[in-house]
């Protein structure tokens, strides 16, 4: 805590004004109860709860506590009961000296929410000091032949109680010669005077004895005494008298020692010694008065410093006495004047640290601010710093309570540094910082998230079981538990996805693994979504896309298409012998189930019959010849082609051509080779790609088909003759009939149609007659053959 003269940043400032201490004090009510003082530790004052009208079980719940200015402990509640007990024992004169009544103000605190109630506790006075003389012996010159009825002043016995149990009277000793008269001061204070009833005489008795005793009003009343010495002088007519019976004086309470405070002044009109006049403080008592006098000149001047929070004011006797032993006495009232010496304080009654965030308006703090001070000096201004959302707000007296001006948020900021800044309005002025430090406790109030929306992992097919193929990453603000993130794979949008079967995800760290072996030629791709849940409560979850794509690896060998390789029924391509040089001989199709260069295939000879003879295109599969055929060539050639992918490592596959040498088409030429029994368990992928490519010979021959009917169907309008007729020439009739000749193994018959005009031997093949005496799916491969043929250009 640092104390410092007040600058003026500008701060929200609370000002606790007098006139919201008398509205506070006209619309409430102080609980107040009365013990007398020096009760016994323990005692009950009183049943607190039961007086407000709260439940006893309320007091434990809401943290119910006794503050009393400074944190000192005089009472304590019991939480149990509800009863208000004495911790110890109290003086009424320590903690309130003069002052009366003597009220000690306590604030019961409820939490919960927050809640103050004043109560007030009198302390009565008992008959517990004596009184006392500062002096044990005072000393009376008087001269002889003083007159009857003459008034000496006598000191006063102190007596600590109040009331009737202060000093109440003063007695002497039975004597002949004086009585004592008890009077009162302007304070309420009895003080004694000695009166001479009868003259005294040097010669007969120089000197007297008396005791003096003070009593007080208590019951039984206490006593003191002291002893009064008279010293008969001879003559002297005349006692000091002060210009002033009474000096009122004002004194600032910071003057410093040896000040000046005021001069009295007394004169005396005898002569010589008797008028020469001697000041001194009447009581003496130097331990209690903080002033010194000058016994010549009668100046008053400061010996210790004065502390106006201590004592406000000070009524000093002064007595100045002649060398014969008159004297003479006056008062000095001082003033004691407040100046602004001391800074003020703040007691922090309650910190709730951490305070949870979210909270609407929650209390974090109370404390209470004092200034011993009077008037401004004694007034204060609370503030705290402009940019934090805390305000301060006034409640009970000088009580406040810091609360949350909104909602806080512990992921924007954890903790905040509060000062809070009590100043007065005295000149100059003074200021107190209190520093305390609010943590912010966290909430469950954000969900976790992933650093993308979606993640894309690549695992090439043929992989090993459990493998590690990628990692999900979700962040959670929050802290503690609630910021603890566990992993999960959600259900898939896709019903018919095995995803439990293919993918498991690391709960604690979000890894994801392949529980076994993808096949890219099955499976290319799959989706799912992963999801993060935290441990709060309630408990808060995201979720993020998670796409698989499954690299292809070269596990497949390049599959033969065409030609069919059968071994009981091989393919065998006709070639005339006047053939050229690059005569397409057949064109070797082949597929490939993977992707990419791993499906990129290349076709080289590996084999044949006559080397030099034949040749395949590396990038196609076309099989021409490489010269002009001759007589002296075999008729008969096999051929075999190799087919290899672009893999790493390369796959191939083998493919065999017999390739017959023919002086014409119409050499009749009948293989001994029978038809061959369908595959029996055909590669999936073999069939569609069959299927794709005979759709689209279909679509070929649709259009072609479709053509030539628009140009029948023109020439009819034209009139022209629309029936093909069969000229002379050497077809022999409709119906070409090749029996077994050329790259077909059973005998087949097409319809051929000519044109009338035509002058050329040209003619087309327009559909197949196929006879109906072909074993049960041949047709539909022969269906196959002739579209490949057709779509790769074999026709």
């Amino acid at each position: 805590m640092e104390t410092a003269l007040a600058k003026t940043p500008q701060k929200r400032q609370v000002m606790f004004l007098a006139i919201l201490l008398l509205l506070w004090e006209a619309g409430s009510e102080a609980v107040r109860y009365s013990i007398p003082e020096e009760t016994e530790s323990g005692y009950s004052v009183a049943n607190l709860a039961k007086d407000l009208g709260l439940r006893v079980g309320e007091l434990a719940t809401r943290s119910a506590r006794i503050h009393y200015k400074g944190d000192k402990e005089l009472l304590q509640l019991d939480i149990k009961t509800g009863n208000l007990l004495l911790y110890e024992k109290l003086d009424r004169e320590v903690m309130c000296g003069t002052t009366e009544p003597c009220i000690l103000h306590f604030q019961l605190l409820l939490e919960n929410p927050v809640q103050f109630y004043q109560t007030d506790l009198q302390l009565t006075d008992i008959n517990d000091h004596s009184p006392e003389f500062p002096e044990r012996e005072m000393l009376l010159k008087i001269p002889e032949g003083t007159q009857p009825g003459t008034v000496f002043p006598l000191k006063i016995a102190q007596d600590f109680d109040i009331g009737s149990n202060t000093v109440q009277n003063y007695t002497i000793s039975t004597n002949s010669h004086f009585h004592v008269a008890t009077h009162n001061r302007g304070d309420g204070r009895k003080y004694p005077e000695l009166v001479l009833d009868k003259a005294l005489d040097r010669e007969e008795r120089p000197e007297l004895s008396l005791t003096l005793t003070a009593l007080d009003g208590g019951a039984p009343p206490r006593s003191g005494t002291t002893t009064v010495r008279i010293v008969v002088l001879d003559n002297n007519d005349n006692a000091p008298e002060f210009l002033q019976s009474l000096y009122e004086v004002q004194v600032p309470e910071n003057s410093p020692l040896n000040s000046l405070v005021v001069a009295v002044s007394a004169r005396d009109l005898d002569a010589g010694a008797y008028g020469s006049v001697a000041y001194a403080l009447f009581q003496g008592d130097e331990v209690t008065q903080p002033f010194v006098i000058d016994e010549k000149t009668g100046e008053i001047r400061l010996k210790r410093a004065l502390d106006f929070e201590a004592t406000p004011y000070y009524n000093v006797e002064i007595v100045a006495t002649d060398g014969g032993g008159f004297s003479g006495k006056c008062t000095v009232a001082i003033e004691v004047m407040d100046v602004n010496d001391n800074a003020p304080e703040l007691t922090m009654s309650t910190l709730s640290s951490p305070t949870p965030e979210n909270a609407p308006e929650t209390v974090v703090a109370v404390f209470s601010v004092s200034d011993p001070d009077s008037g401004d000096n004694g007034r204060m201004i609370c503030s705290i710093q402009n940019d934090l959302p805390f305000l301060l707000k006034p409640t009970l007296k000088n009580f406040y309570t810091l609360v949350t001006q909104r909602a806080l948020d512990r992921e924007s900021q954890a903790e905040y540094n509060i000062t809070i800044t009590v100043t007065d309005l005295g000149t100059p002025r003074l200021k107190t910082e209190h520093n305390i430090t609010v943590l912010v406790s966290d909430v469950n109030d954000n969900a976790p998230a992933f650093t993308q929306t979606s993640y894309t992992l690549f695992v090439r097919e043929n992989n090993s079981p459990a493998l590690h193929i990628g990692s999900v990453s979700a962040t959670d603000r929050d802290s503690g538990t609630n910021a603890q993130v566990t992993y999960s794979l959600l259900p898939p949008q896709d019903p018919h996805l095995p995803l439990p079967s293919l993918v498991s995800i690391n709960a604690d760290n979000g890894h994801l693994f392949a529980l076994r072996s993808l096949d890219y030629e099955a499976l290319q791709e799959f989706e799912f979504r992963v999801g993060a849940t935290d441990r709060g409560s309630p408990a808060l979850s995201s979720e993020a896309l998670v796409r698989v794509l499954v690299l292809d690896a070269n596990d497949n060998s390049p599959f033969v298409l065409y030609p069919l390789q059968n071994r009981s029924a091989p393919c065998t391509e006709l070639v005339p012998r006047a053939a050229e040089p690059g005569y397409l001989v057949t064109k070797v199709v082949a597929v490939d189930g993977d992707s990419g260069q791993n499906a990129w295939l290349s076709y080289q000879l590996l084999k044949a019959t006559e080397p030099g003879l034949f040749g395949v295109w590396a990038h196609n599969g076309e099989v021409r010849t490489a010269r002009l055929l001759s007589e002296r060539d075999a008729a008969k050639h096999r051929l075999v082609v190799l087919v290899k992918d672009n893999g790493e490592p390369p796959r191939s596959a083998t493919a065999t051509l017999h390739v017959l040498l023919v002086d014409g088409f119409s050499q009749p030429y009948l293989p001994l080779a029978e038809a061959a029994p369908a595959q029996a368990q055909a590669d999936s992928l073999t069939v569609y790609l069959v299927v794709a490519l005979a759709s689209v010979s279909s679509l070929f021959l649709l259009s072609v088909l479709l053509f030539v009917a628009v140009r029948l169907c023109r020439r009819t309008r034209a009139a022209s003759v629309g029936r093909c007729s069969v000229p002379e020439g050497p077809f022999p009739g409709h119906l070409v009939d090749v029996s077994g000749t050329g790259t077909l193994s059973q005998s087949y018959q097409y319809e051929v149609c000519l044109t009338g005009d035509s002058g050329t031997g040209e003619f087309k093949f327009l559909k197949p007659i196929i006879p109906n005496l072909l074993p049960q799916g041949a047709g539909e491969e022969i269906g196959k053959t002739a579209a490949f043929r057709n779509n790769f250009g074999l026709n």
